[in-house]
């Protein structure tokens, strides 16, 4: 149980006597003598309550009480009520205040209340600790999509790869996901709550490599298509692995890395400690009754992140999504769901209501939107594909509130 108690009273005598008593009672009182030393306190992360006189100058103890409320209205605030002030204290219960007590107050009926306030800020932590290990548990069920027997064996595997500990290598066809399923294993295992760190290895020089490693202490790094290391950084990595054992390497490759071993462009002990687990991600191909369900979950995700209407996906929708090949699976199928999201599935009664700058607007975002899923992300080959500078591009995806980070799968 939390013993921090954020006391807030202008009058100094009664501030420091309360102050006495929590802490000859074993609490950890924090003493303010004002609304605004109090208000940095409070916050959802609070792990104590409140304790506040009503008048005070300035901003008074209602004040204090709707400021709570408004940041986290799980944190108890008790509220202390001079004589003949109780009307007002019934007005803060119905507040949302958790008590009040009437000064002065004998130290048996205060602790007594704010004992009984403190179990229940500790009650709230706890069930909030226990939703955030609970949502971080299940990454599997929440990122990776689908309801074929297919999807469920993948699932399995990322617990199971999360579990062992060991490094991972992570094979699937462009655009099926493999960083996705690098986070979800990050998110599984014993260091979620450490960094996980993305580097693609073409490129990568053996200090950028050692930089990665520094960043994802303790964590996770995810090397996106491993194949493309150089000689240089593969000796680096190999020093690595087994001079920083606390950072996890997860690697990700669409290619045969022991084909590649075998002509000799892969180091073979770098491909042996990398084999150790390895995790295929099957294509859309495998897997089609999946189809229509990632469709709907892309197509959610955009409009949340658009604040767009979300659309109706008719039969006739889903069975053109069933007819195609998907080659790009996941990547092109979360390009698809984007347009579709943007308006590609509006009446002409509806396009007819827009003017020529909105629907040039549309098609600009509809257009970023589609080299960003593309490219997974990765602004730098979205942009090169559109043909635009950088900051040129970046600017229109703030213009039109685009992030890359949104579309890495």
């Amino acid at each position: 149980m939390s013993t921090v108690v954020l006391l807030v009273d202008d009058d100094r005598a009664v501030r420091e006597a309360l102050g006495q008593t929590l802490e000859l009672a074993g609490l950890t009182p924090i003493l303010a003598s004002s609304y605004i030393e109090a208000k940095d306190h409070v916050g959802p992360d609070f792990p104590g309550i409140v304790v506040s006189d009503i008048r005070m100058p300035g901003k008074d103890g209602f004040a204090l009480l709707e400021l709570v409320q408004g940041r986290d209205p799980e944190l108890p605030v008790i509220l202390l009520t001079g004589e003949g002030d109780v009307p007002m204290a019934v007005r803060g219960m119905a507040g949302g205040a958790f008590d009040f007590l009437e000064k002065p107050c004998a130290p048996r009926d205060f602790l007594g209340v704010v004992e009984k306030a403190l179990k229940t800020r500790a009650w709230v932590m706890e069930n909030r600790a226990l939703k955030r290990e609970a949502k971080r548990g299940d990454a599997a069920a929440r990122m990776l999509v689908g309801q074929s027997a297919v999807a469920e064996a993948l699932r399995d595997a990322a617990r199971a790869a999360a579990r062992s500990g060991a490094e991972v290598l992570i094979t699937g066809a462009p655009g099926a996901g493999n960083s996705k399923v690098a986070e979800v294993i990050h998110l599984l295992s014993a260091a979620a709550r450490a960094p996980f760190v993305k580097l693609a290895a073409g490129g990568l020089a053996p200090e950028a490599l050692e930089a990665g490693f520094a960043r994802a202490e303790g964590g996770t790094l995810y090397l996106d298509e491993v194949a493309d290391l150089a000689q240089q950084a593969q000796f680096a990595l190999i020093e690595l692995l087994e001079t920083r054992p606390a950072t996890r390497l997860i690697a990700g490759t669409y290619r045969d890395l022991a084909a590649q071993a075998r002509a000799g462009r892969f180091h073979p002990d770098l491909y042996w400690k990398l084999e150790g687990v390895k995790l295929r991600i099957p294509s859309l191909s495998e897997r089609p009754e999946d189809i229509p369900i990632l469709f709907r979950h892309y197509v959610q995700q955009a409009c949340e992140q658009s604040n767009l209407p979300m659309p109706a996906i008719t039969p006739e929708v889903s069975a053109d999504l069933m007819a195609r090949d998907w080659p790009g699976n996941a990547r092109a199928l979360m390009a698809h769901a984007l347009r579709f999201a943007m308006g590609l599935g509006a009446t002409a009664e509806a396009e007819e209501t827009l003017g020529l700058s909105e629907r040039m607007a549309g098609v600009e975002r509809t257009l970023l939107a589609e080299a960003l899923a593309r490219a997974g992300g990765n602004a730098t080959e979205a942009a090169a594909a559109l043909k635009l500078p950088r900051k040129t591009f970046y600017d229109k995806l703030a213009r039109h509130g685009l992030r890359p980070e949104d579309f890495r799968n």
